[in-house]
């Protein structure tokens, strides 16, 4: 009995302690609905329908009080609920939404942006309808007649006022949920509660941005990843309208929607396709961002043609539904077009000629690299987004993409060493033939020789940094800060685990997305790609991934390592891709994680393991050097402030590393402003012009 009593004490003091925690970070959320609910059982509002009490006109707001003269009711009628129901699922989400809103803003600011946001959406909405009354739109006509009661208004205010505060991905994310809500019950439900919904967002989304962004700017996402959600989130709301509009018909401000409805097999049909292409768009598909680009805009072309021929003619053409999807649809291919650059993931279709006639190539290519070896680098020639050329005797292999009429070819070519020179030849070769510019991008000094040797001209842009791990031991003065990291760590209790990100539990993967998506929101310009990969690429089942976790389950920080292969599948080593940190967890944990992973890596025999090149970095000076050596390091003191690529350049020295040269190679410096353009893309498929100009304003 005492045991028990004893036990039962700590879950109770931590309860009291909790709920005093709550009461003190959310006074104002608390004591709106203990009004609300003190309202609800005095007016029996909890039980029964609000409208049927004689006093109902008294405090309901809308247009006609305004007219009555009854100002007091956008501030009376904000403390009900219409019926019981509604009583109940307003204070659920409002304790939900603008309570989360006052833990991270405050009392004073929730309930200011609360108290106007809703006031915004009463007073706007009720001005909006009485405006528009008697102007033949029956909506307008219709609202204008409307008493209502309720405070959702307010609980959407906070949630997008409380959206500035959030680190990506979840700032995006509320937003999108937060308008595709509004944007499909304001078009085809069109109530009095949708438009205030649809004012109070609008003015709280651009002011919370202004008033609460710190760490983040912007309403455009930032990495491919989240261009994608987005582009998959738009197609699953025009989805929900289809089944919105078939199950729930209403006369909304576009007109009534029972007419348009369809069949239940169309509807499904339609559910079916949207959910299939939408899965597609999530994974950066090309195809599917082609079909659903094309069929937006022939949808938004369709639309406009009908609307045209009703307004200029008596003859009815079109509907609600028709105007609402032809929104939706223009949203989204504005969507689509403006991240166009998240959308480049080829169809991988067989090999159609040589030796390879009717393999796959991204096995091809991965059975070549086991056999012949590559760089430290290599791996990424299997990342989706690049293309393939394969020589007719399916024995080399050329990774690379094209952009602004220009190919760049990502390291070195897979296959035979003595056979280089022919491949690269008969590569040029092909590019010329299709009136293309051919480049080597992040090849090895021999490569570079070799190229020499063709006419071509090289340029340093980056240096690998080796570590050899038979030789590897963190002694001696320069490995003090490595050896305090790893001590550091054991003592707070944080473990290295090498592990196979794609065979962990779904919470330890969404951490580990969360980490990086958060990285990524910290930077000015959006995510680079080409050869600095992500979450994604580090979910491939031959890539390793060091994780550090402390004993709740937490992850601290990350890193991939991509392999090395050499001659007869063998790997003899480990390249490091993803490094990422979570900014309140364990500072020191990336020198834990490289250092550790190292140490594993030696342990299993491995030869080397490579930190990468940063771009745009190296250790010599440029005094004397040519001029696209100096306009190189003038591009890379430019990105400095953004990406950081030095100073990671100079962090991977405490490593204590050698350094190979990684080279750019081209055959013409009339070659190289177009060479330049594609680099961009490549790395920056989504950087805009009034990124670019801050970045040259910025050098």
């Amino acid at each position: 009995m005492n045991d028990s009593a004893a036990a039962t004490e700590p879950a109770i003091s931590r309860g009291v302690t909790m709920a005093h925690t709550v009461i003190r970070r959310m006074p104002f959320t608390l004591g709106f609905l203990g009004v609300v609910v003190i309202l609800g059982i005095a007016s029996g509002g909890l039980w029964r329908r609000l409208d049927e009490r004689s006093w109902f006109p008294d405090i309901a707001y809308g247009w006609p009080p305004l007219t009555e003269g009854r100002w007091w009711t956008p501030l009376s009628g904000s403390f009900f609920g219409l019926t019981p129901f509604q009583y109940c699922c307003m204070v659920v989400i409002f304790a939900a939404g603008v309570g989360w809103a006052e833990w991270r803003l405050g009392t004073l600011r929730t309930a200011l942006v609360c108290l106007s946001g809703q006031l915004i959406g009463i007073l706007g909405a009720a001005v909006t309808v009485g405006l528009l009354a008697h102007t033949h739109l029956d909506w307008a006509d219709r609202l204008s007649e409307v008493r209502d009661v309720g405070f959702t208004t307010a609980t959407f205010s906070a949630l997008a006022a409380v959206s500035a505060t959030l680190r990506s991905p979840w700032r995006l994310r509320v937003r999108a949920v937060l308008s595709a809500h509004v944007a499909l019950t304001f078009l085809f439900e069109s109530t009095f509660a949708d438009l205030m919904h649809l004012l109070a967002i609008a003015v709280w989304l651009p002011v919370g941005e202004k008033l609460f962004s710190r760490t983040e700017h912007g309403f455009w996402p930032r990495t491919r990843r989240e261009v994608r959600m987005l582009a998959f989130i738009g197609l699953l709301v025009i989805a929900t309208a289809s089944v919105a509009v078939y199950f729930f018909p209403s006369n909304s401000l576009l007109g009534p929607t029972e007419n348009e409805r369809g069949s239940l097999w169309s509807t499904i049909l339609t559910v079916v396709v949207i959910t299939v292409v939408a899965e597609q768009l999530r994974k950066g598909r090309r195809w599917a961002w082609w079909g659903t680009l094309v069929y937006g805009l022939l949808h938004v072309v369709f639309t406009l043609v009908l609307l045209g021929v009703a307004i200029g003619t008596d003859y009815e053409t079109t509907g609600a539904v028709t105007v609402g999807t032809g929104l939706l649809w223009a949203v989204e291919v504005a969507l689509l077009y403006g991240g166009r650059g998240a959308f480049r993931v080829p169809v991988r279709r067989k090999i159609t000629d040589g030796a390879l006639s009717g393999t796959d190539p991204g096995k091809a290519l991965r059975a070549l690299l086991a056999r012949y070896g590559g760089s430290t680098m290599s791996w990424m020639t299997t990342w989706p987004e690049n293309k393939y050329w394969f020589a007719a005797d399916g024995e080399r292999c050329v990774a690379y993409q094209r952009h602004a009429g220009t190919i760049v070819v990502l390291t070195d070519p897979i296959g035979p060493a003595e056979l280089l020179p022919a491949t690269i030849a008969g590569f040029t070769d092909r590019c010329e033939a299709a009136g293309l510019i051919p480049c080597l991008f992040s090849t090895t000094e021999a490569v570079a020789d070799i190229a020499g040797e063709l006419g071509w001209r090289s340029v340093q842009i980056a240096e690998d940094t080796i570590v050899d791990l038979p030789q590897l031991e963190f002694k001696g003065k320069a490995w003090q800060d490595i050896r305090s990291a790893i001590n550091r760590a054991n003592k707070e209790g944080i473990e290295f685990r090498l592990v196979e990100l794609a065979d962990e539990p779904f919470a330890l993967i969404a951490q580990v997305r969360a980490i990086s998506e958060e990285w990524v929101g910290e930077k000015g310009l959006p995510e680079m790609g080409f050869t600095l990969g992500g979450v994604e690429e580090a979910l491939d089942p031959a890539v390793r991934v060091g994780l550090a976790v402390d004993a709740s389950g937490t992850v601290h920080g990350v890193t991939s390592w991509l392999p090395v292969y050499g001659p007869g599948d063998e790997i003899r080593g480990w390249t490091l891709d993803v490094m990422r940190r979570r900014p309140d967890g364990f500072r020191p944990v990336v020198e834990f994680l490289i250092a550790s992973s190292c140490q594993a890596f030696k342990t299993e025999g491995a030869e080397l393991v490579s930190l990468s090149g940063a771009p745009l970095a190296r250790s010599a000076s440029t005094d004397g050097a040519e001029p696209i050596d100096r306009l190189l390091e003038g591009l890379g003191a430019a990105m400095e402030p953004y990406y950081g690529f030095r100073s990671l350049h100079s962090f991977k020295a405490k490593f204590q590393p050698r350094h190979e040269p990684v080279y750019l190679c081209y055959r013409d410096e009339a070659d190289l402003p177009r060479i330049g353009i594609a680099l961009t893309k490549a790395y920056l498929p989504e950087v805009s012009a009034k990124d670019l100009m801050a970045l040259g304003a910025s050098g």
